[in-house]
C-alpha cells in the first residue's frame, strides 16, 4: 500500500541515487584502471568513466592522496545534493548517516589534541559530511564533562553521551571507549527510527544495521584481546541489535581469551561462516566489505525504499577504497597486488 504514495515524495530522489549507482564503476572498469602504469594514466582512465574530468583543476604532478580527497568531494557533493532535494522521512534518515561521522570525527580530535597535534590538520582529516560549527573548540577540552558541556551539549550527538560520563581520562584507550559507546547508542537510535519507516525501507535498513552492529561487536572484540578492559567495559559498547546481540553470543564474545573462541562464536552464525577464512589473502576486514557490498547491491533489487542511499553512500566509500589502493600500488609498482579490491557492480 505504502508504495503507491511513495513516488509523491521520495520518486524523484529514489530514480537520482539509482543513476549514480549506475555510475559505479564495473569489473570491467575496474581492469582498465588496474593496466596502468602511472597515476597520469589512470586519471585519463578514470575521465572515460562518470566521474569525467573530476581531476582538471589539479596542478603539477596527481598523488594518491589528492586523487582520495577528490574522490571524497564527489561523494560529499552527491549527498549533499540529495540532501537538499530530501524531505521527510528521508531527509531525517540522511541526519542519521551524517551522525556515524560525527562521532569519527569527535574521536578524531579529540585524539589529535591529547597527541598535541596541529589543529588545522587534525579538521582537515575530518570527514566533511561529520562537520559541525562548534567541531573545531573540541581542542579547549580537557574532560568528558567540559567537552560534553562546551561543545557536543547543542549537537545531534548529546544525547548519545549519557553513558560516556564513567570516563575519567581522556587517553587513547578511553577514546576509543567513548566512540564504540557512542556508536552503540547511535546505532540502537537509528535502528529504531528505521522501525517507523514504511515497507520496504524498514526491512532493508534493520538488515543494514544489523550488520553494521555485528561488524562493531567482532571488532571490538577482537581488538580488546590482550587489553586491560573488562568483560563489563565489554558488554557496555556491544550494540543491542544485530544477529550478534542474542545475550548468549554477547556473553561468549565478552568472555573471549583468544581469537579461536571469537571465531568459534562468530562462525556459528551461518551467514558469517566464512569471515575468518584466511584463503586468497583476505584479511577480516575484507570479509567484512565484501558481505557489506553484497548487502548494498541486494538493497538496489527493492522498489519504493529510502535505504538505497545508506547503500549508495557505502557503495561509493568502496568505489574510493578500491580506486585508492589501485592508485597506491600503481605508484609504490606492487602491482602483484592492485588486484585486492572489491569490485561490486
Amino acid at each position: 500500500m505504502e508504495g503507491l504514495y511513495f513516488n509523491i515524495e521520495g520518486g524523484y530522489l529514489e530514480g537520482v541515487i539509482r543513476g549514480y549507482r549506475n555510475g559505479l564503476l564495473t569489473s570491467s572498469q575496474y581492469v582498465n584502471l588496474t593496466q596502468c602504469d602511472n597515476l597520469e594514466d589512470l586519471k585519463l582512465q578514470l575521465s572515460a568513466t562518470e566521474y569525467g574530468n573530476f581531476l582538471s583543476d589539479v596542478s603539477g604532478k596527481l598523488s594518491t592522496s589528492v586523487l582520495e580527497q577528490k574522490l571524497s568531494e564527489d561523494l560529499v557533493k552527491q549527498f549533499r545534493y540529495l540532501r537538499a532535494q530530501a524531505s521527510e522521512p528521508l531527509s531525517k534518515l540522511m541526519d542519521y548517516i551524517t551522525y556515524g561521522y560525527m562521532i569519527d570525527n569527535v574521536a578524531l580530535m579529540i585524539t589529535g589534541t591529547i597527541h598535541e597535534r596541529d589543529r588545522s590538520e587534525i579538521l582537515e582529516r575530518c570527514h566533511p559530511l561529520g562537520w559541525f560549527d562548534t567541531l573545531p573548540t573540541l581542542s579547549v577540552a580537557t574532560d568528558i564533562e567540559s567537552l560534553y558541556e562546551t561543545v557536543l551539549v547543542d549537537t545531534p550527538l548529546a544525547p548519545y553521551f549519557h553513558n560516556c560520563f564513567s570516563v575519567d581520562d581522556l587517553d587513547d584507550t578511553n577514546i576509543e571507549i567513548i566512540r564504540n559507546t557512542l556508536y552503540k547508542a547511535y546505532l540502537e537510535d537509528f535502528y529504531e527510527f528505521s522501525k517507523t519507516l514504511s515497507s520496504p525501507s524498514n526491512e532493508v535498513m534493520e538488515r543494514l544495521l544489523s550488520f553494521e552492529a555485528d561488524k562493531r561487536a567482532i571488532n571490538i572484540c577482537v581488538n580488546s584481546l590482550d587489553t586491560d578492559l573488562t568483560v563489563e567495559d565489554k558488554l557496555k559498547m556491544l550494540p543491542g541489535l544485530g544477529k550478534l546481540s542474542a545475550p548468549a553470543f554477547q556473553h561468549d564474545l565478552a568472555h573471549a581469551d583468544d581469537l579461536e573462541q571469537i571465531k568459534m562464536t562468530v562462525t556459528s552464525i551461518l551467514e558469517y561462516r566464512d569471515f575468518f577464512d584466511e584463503s586468497n589473502g583476505k584479511t577480516l576486514e575484507d570479509r567484512f566489505y565484501e558481505y557489506e557490498m553484497s548487502l548494498c547491491k541486494n538493497a538496489f533489487t527493492q522498489q519504493f525504499t529510502y535505504s538505497t542511499v545508506w547503500a549508495f553512500v557505502r557503495s561509493k566509500e568502496q568505489e574510493i577504497r578500491n580506486i585508492t589502493w589501485i592508485a597506491e600500488c600503481i605508484a609504490q609498482s606492487q602491482k602483484d597486488r592492485i588486484n585486492n579490491y572489491i569490485a561490486v557492480y
